[in-house]
């Protein structure tokens, strides 16, 4: 039996910019294997700057990215998704880091100590 190839980044940069219901689909299948994190990652990178390249920047868009993203991700994935969100300070990746922190995911996957 032969394991699937890994998607490339430029097919998960395409899923993440439209993101329908096949393409929510999609992705949580990506999120659900730890040996596709890589792969995850690489393409939401691609995903947000050839965001910040655009003529026309879509940050209500971005925003519900990271919320969706951020609510969807599993703990194991918070981090590198806030490490993603910050490696700008372009407005791209300010949105979805806006839409990522108001997920909650890095909370749930971190909860504050209890002092």
């Amino acid at each position: 039996m032969t394991s699937a190839p890994f998607p490339d980044p430029e097919t998960i940069a395409t899923k993440l910019s439209s993101l329908g219901d096949q393409d929510q689909a999609y992705v949580k299948l990506l999120l659900e294997n730890p040996k596709q994190d890589d792969s995850l990652i690489d393409g939401l990178h691609r995903h947000l700057h050839n965001a910040s390249r655009a003529p026309f920047l879509n940050s209500l868009k971005l925003e519900n990215l990271g919320k969706w993203i951020g609510d969807a991700a599993p703990p194991r994935l918070q981090i590198r998704l806030m490490e993603a969100s910050k490696s700008s300070q372009h407005p791209a990746y300010i949105a979805f880091r806006k839409g990522l922190t108001a997920s909650g995911g890095l909370d749930k996957a971190y909860p504050p100590a209890q002092i």
